[in-house]
């Protein structure tokens, strides 16, 4: 192991920035389970969809990813309004949620990846940018700007979600439907209504992450299956439903993971990230900020 302030700073700036991408992957999973109580293991697999939508309108027309992902978000959200619908009628109004509800979302998973793969194939796809390639310098610091653009574009996105959670009736009522739905509707409040609503926000998010995603490394189908664990992980880790401890805890195991690789190698770094959680949850079962 090789030990050097300037590495070690580097390292630091590169988890914080791989952190916020992090967040952005997580901020759809934080308000489908961690306020919804809706287990979408499929999540992953619609940011892969997004990256791939990213990848078709870049490659035929030119323009910018993280343009893209904003154009298509209301696709997104109908789709995951459509999806909540299907999973409310066939599994939550009959109480079979649990069991037969994660079943539905492997299915998902699996059939967006197998689609995904008979229609591209397995071959790795990338988009082009001008700021791909460029990396600012600050002295002895180093930034590659596809990190940092999708973690600031990340925060901007999660600092939006959380003014609309905390600043308006939607949002409210958001954080309020998996506490009392009874309340709500004695408000005039449809619970359903809400929750499709919230669901759909939370698969909206996936284009915005699909393309960050693609931004930072090329995409097969099969890539998002390496976040399933990550995700959860950090929704669990910030609180559940708390989107600024989803911001932390995703800043924490970028970090973790970043001077694990960077001094250890990255075989170790999945390892030490998951044992951080371990151990932070044994101090705070509830998360950084949860309630």
């Amino acid at each position: 192991m090789i030990f050097s302030f300037d590495l070690l700073v580097n390292a630091v700036i590169s988890g914080i920035l791989i952190g916020g991408f992090y967040a952005a992957v997580t901020v759809g999973i934080s308000l489908s389970f961690g306020i919804l109580d809706i287990v979408n293991i499929a999540h992953p697999a619609f940011i892969i969809l997004g990256s791939y939508v990213a990848y078709i309108v870049n490659s035929t027309l030119g323009i910018d990813p993280i343009l893209t992902s904003i154009i298509v978000t209301p696709a997104f959200f109908v789709l995951g309004a459509l999806i909540y619908q299907v999973y409310y009628l066939s599994f939550e109004r009959r109480g079979q949620e649990s069991m037969r509800g994660l079943a539905f979302f492997f299915g998902l998973l699996f059939i967006t990846e197998v689609s995904l793969v008979l229609y591209f194939g397995v071959d790795y796809r990338y988009v082009e940018a001008p700021y791909i390639g460029p990396t600012w310098h600050f002295g002895t610091i180093d930034a590659p700007l596809r990190i940092l653009i999708p973690c600031v574009v990340s925060l901007l996105l999660i600092g939006c979600l959380q003014l609309l959670l905390t600043r308006s009736f939607i949002g409210r009522a958001i954080m309020a439907v998996s506490q009392d739905a009874l309340a709500l509707r004695l408000m005039a409040v449809d619970p359903v209504r809400i929750k499709r609503i919230a669901f759909g926000i939370s698969i909206a998010t996936a284009s915005l992450a699909g393309a960050f995603l693609i931004i930072i490394q090329p995409v097969e189908p099969s890539v998002g299956r390496d976040y399933i664990g990550r995700v959860f992980a950090i929704c669990v880790l910030g609180g559940m439903g708390s989107l600024p401890g989803v911001v932390i805890a995703a800043m924490l195991i970028g970090i973790v993971e970043s001077l694990t690789s960077t001094f250890y190698g990255p075989s170790w770094a999945p390892a030490v990230s998951f044992g951080f959680l371990l151990l932070t949850l044994a101090v705070r079962p509830a998360g950084l900020l949860g309630r």
